[in-house]
Order: C-alpha cells, then structure tokens, then sequence
C-alpha cells in the first residue's frame, strides 16, 4: 500500500512536471544555457581585475592629463581612493544581487526582472551589450600601443608608429588597424574552439601581469629620484630634464576640485566594472558569487593605487604630474607607471618582462571582454528579446558561436574607425556614457528588488546601497558630459550611443510583434528567473 502511494505521488509529480515544461520552454529558448561551471573564485577575481583594465588605466593617464583644464593639484592616489570609496554601494549590490540571482547575463537579469523587459532590454543592449564593443576596439587600440611602447622602450624606435595616436605625425593607423584586428581574431576563435582555455588565459595573464607590476614598481623604488633623473635626462630631448620638467609644476599635492575631474577616467577603465564576473554567473562555482566582488575591489585598488604611488615616491608629485602633462614625454616616449619603470630598470630581462606584464595585462582585458558580449547576447536571446540563434551554443564546443561572430564583425568594423577617421582611441571614450547610465539604472533596479523580495536589514541595505549607486553613476554621467572634450564626446561616440538606442526600441518592437504571432507576449520571459 505504502509503495503504491509513493508511486501515485511521483507519478502526479512527473505530470505536474510535464505539464509545466511546455509553458517554459515557450518562454525561454529552451531548458537551459548549455553553458557549464566552470569558474572558480580565483578566475571569476582574474576576470573581475583583468575587465577592470588596470594596465592600461596606467599606461594612458598621461593623455587624459593632457586634456585637462588643468592638473594643479591632480593627485592621481587621493584621486583612485575616492573613486574606490565611491565603488562600495554598487560592490554590495553587485555581491548582494549575484547571491540571489546567479544567472548569465547577470545585471541584465536583476534589472530586467525588476523594472521590466522594456527599460531593462533596451538599457542593458544600448549599455553594455552594444557599448561594450566600442570599449573592446579601444582596448585593441590599447593592446597595440602598448606593444609600440615596449618596443619603443626596449630599443626599436622603428615600432613608434604603433605606440603614437593616429591623428600624430608618425603615427601608422594602418598597422595600428591590421595588428587589433588580428589580436581580436585570433582571441575569439579561442574561445570558439576553446572556451575552457579562454578563461584560463585570463588567468595566466593576470598572474604574469600582477608579477611584473610588482617588479615594475620595486624598480621605481630602487631607483628613487636619482635613478629617474638618470634615465629623463638620458633621454636628450631638447630643453627637457628632469629638472625643467618638475620645476615647471608649482601647484599643490591635492586639490579636491581638480581631482574629481578625473573620476570619469577611474570609472572608464576600473571601479564600475563588477558586471564581469556576474556576466557569468551560471558558470561560477562555489563561494565566487559571495566573495568575487569585494576581492575583486580591494585587489583593484591596490594595484592601481600603489604604482601611482610609487611613482610619486621615486619621481617627485612635482614631476610626475608635469610630466603626464608633457606633450613631448607623452607622446614622444610614451611616458607612463610602465615606461618609466623600464627606464630605470637595471637589466634587459628586466624590461622585457615589465613590457611584457603591460601588454598581458591589456591583452586579458580583451579576451574577457570578448566573452562578456557573447553571454549578454545569450542572455537577451534566452528571453527572446534577440534573435535565438544568438542564444546557440555549440555541441561540440560548449560556447555561444554566432555571439562571438557578431561581436567581431561590428568590433572591427569599430577599430577601423576610431583608428582611420579619429585616429585616437580617446575618441572612444564618449561611448562610455551609456554605460554609467545603465549601471545607475542597476542600482534603481537593485532599489525596486529591495523592496519587493528583501525584508529586514537586508532590504535596508540594499535598498540603501542602489540608492548610493544611482546618485554615484548620475554624477559620473554628469562628469562626461561636462567636459566632452576630455572624454571623447563626438559625433562617432554620440552617434554610436543614439544609434544603439533606436536600434534597442526596433529590436524590442518586433521581437513583441513576431512573438505575439507565435501566441507569446515577450513580457512573460520578464517575470522568471531564467534557467541556468
């Protein structure tokens, strides 16, 4: 009797099932990504710190200091720990939202769930699936020019076209082109054919990134002044030493005012970028949906905070902040934390592998970047927002085959026009806008999720911390548009922006129509959490 009784309930179990599987796979795509766990805590930290693009946030600061108003008082330290500081409500709803919600795609679920398919579609593709393709040509322009500076530095002045912008004379847009497209190319197939060794190169790099930072900066503080007066007045360029150049500076070591003008370049390349790992949220094992973020935070500030500082250290405040305003260290030599570093370095070996740690660590950017695009893509066609055949992922290979296509056709197609028509990867910059609205929509939508699902101190805090964030990213957007100048607003960014906005609309617009004849409002995908 007791037996028959089990078999009815799983038999009435199995039919409730079966009745309900119909529903959901009209819903979603299909039962699940396809995708598997395969990311441990110490990646999902590599990806957050690789996307957080520490190397080149040192290597390029010079030519957005050359942009400003004025660098009296730009104290870049003070500068990366009020930017750190301002990072800490989206790190806790970033680690708050992951725990409740680890699915691919991340942020785009919580806010499309929470605020609806409509705002949270449109804003997550005009923000980050659409935007961050113009941010991987700027960081495939900032892979070559990296690769021109270590040549450069190590002895081959014929590599100089590659390390100048090319909107200067010298500069070679052509090879700039060629040389970013071909890095993307061969990143991608990786991790079509690969997936399982993209991650890991992400974290080989970063390891080998983060060792020669430290020597880098051991470098700096073995030399002091002395060694890097010998290598600046080494360099005999015309009327510049190492002391015209820090007596040229007279202003103070911190001024509040002018150091909040360079929030939007920390937010540009560093703290915002949380969305990383929690982009792949369905792949991440164990505790790294709980810990990924705030690690991931206090190692970014680090790494970002202790070469400026040793810079300051061994080169003077005096001189290293008249030195990034110098037309002719900056561009001539590409003066930056890594470049310097190699100059005062005692040994070849030495230099190789500090170039070396710039370029990997630019080069991880890259690679996670490519894999961020494909799972926001997978995401919005799981919802059917996108085309489903976005949502593909291969048998064979385990990865998202037709995403990984169309993210290199327009990311190419948009280093050809930063690299030929602008000629310098600023004039992505502006692009960035788009993305500081989308995550202060996050904490919006982190604000509704409190109150609906959280109860306690929880929804408190939470509620508390999207608040912050909302206000942090409104006074960010507002930094790029203030100064677009600076921040690369033209027509190609601007454009970029308003084109991806419409594009969103249409796209949205007919995927509820083409739904509705399938006897589906797209909208019911908007109140479930999809499957992992």
């Amino acid at each position: 009797m007791g037996s028959s009784k089990k078999t009815c309930r799983e038999l009435a179990r199995t039919s409730k099932l079966t009745r309900k599987s119909p529903v959901h796979s009209k819903v979603f795509v299909r039962e699940s990504t396809g995708l598997t766990k395969r990311v441990s805590l110490f990646d999902a930290v590599a990806i957050n710190v690789s996307y957080m693009s520490v190397g080149p946030a040192l290597a390029l600061v010079g030519y957005t200091m050359l942009a400003l108003p004025t660098v009296s008082g730009v104290n870049l330290v003070l500068g990366s720990a009020i930017a750190a500081l301002l990072a800490v409500p989206q790190a806790i709803v970033y680690t708050m939202l992951s725990r409740r919600v680890s699915r691919t795609g991340g942020d785009y679920v919580w806010i499309s769930r929470s605020l609806g398919g409509f705002v949270g579609s449109i804003m997550t593709f005009t923000g980050i699936t659409l935007e961050t393709m113009p941010y991987l040509a700027l960081i495939a322009l900032s892979t070559v020019f990296a690769i021109g500076s270590v040549g450069v530095a190590l002895g081959y002045s014929n590599m100089l076209g590659l390390a100048l912008p090319g909107n200067v004379l010298g500069g070679d847009p052509l090879s700039q082109f060629l040389l970013a497209s071909s890095l993307l190319i061969i990143l991608i197939a990786i991790n079509i054919i690969r997936p399982r060794l993209g991650f890991k190169i992400i974290s080989m790099f970063w390891v080998i990134g983060i060792i020669a930072m430290g020597v880098a900066t051991l470098a700096l503080l073995q030399a002091g002044r002395a060694g890097v007066e010998r290598y600046v007045d080494g360099l005999r360029v015309a009327n510049l030493t190492y002391a015209s150049v820090a007596n040229s500076y007279s202003g103070p070591t911190f001024d509040l005012r002018s150091t909040l003008l360079m929030m939007p370049y920390f937010a540009l390349f560093t703290y915002p970028w949380f969305n990383a790992a929690p982009s792949v949220g369905s792949e991440l094992q164990g505790n790294a949906p709980r810990w990924n973020v705030p690690i991931s935070l206090a190692v970014a500030f680090l790494i970002v905070t202790i070469p400026f500082a040793a810079m300051y250290y061994a080169a003077g405040f005096q001189f290293t902040t008249a030195a990034f305003a110098n037309s002719a260290l900056v561009y001539d030599h590409s003066f930056n934390f890594w470049t310097l570093a190699m100059g005062v370095s005692g040994s070849f070996a030495e230099e190789f592998l500090i170039g070396l740690g710039w370029v990997v660590l630019t080069v991880a950017i890259l690679a996670f970047g490519i894999i961020t695009i494909s799972r926001y893509m997978l995401a919005q066609a799981f919802d059917r927002f996108l085309p489903s055949k976005l949502a593909y992922v291969s048998p064979r290979y385990g990865s998202p085959i037709v995403a990984h296509l169309v993210d290199l056709a327009v990311t190419v197609f948009l280093i050809g026009l930063a690299a030929f028509l602008y000629g310098t990867i600023s004039s992505l910059y502006g692009v960035l806008v788009a993305s500081m609205a989308y995550f202060a929509l996050v904490g919006v939508g982190a604000v509704v999720y409190a109150f609906t699902k959280e109860k306690g101190w929880t929804k408190v805090l939470l509620a508390t911390a999207g608040v912050l964030q909302t206000l942090v990213f409104a006074y960010l957007t507002y930094g790029f548009l203030e100064y677009p100048n600076i921040w690369g607003g033209n027509s190609l960014a601007y454009g970029y922006i308003a084109v991806s906005l419409v594009l969103s609309v249409v796209i949205y617009g007919v995927a509820s129509y083409v739904r509705a004849r399938e006897g589906m409002r797209i909208s019911l995908a908007f109140k479930e959490i999809p499957p992992e």
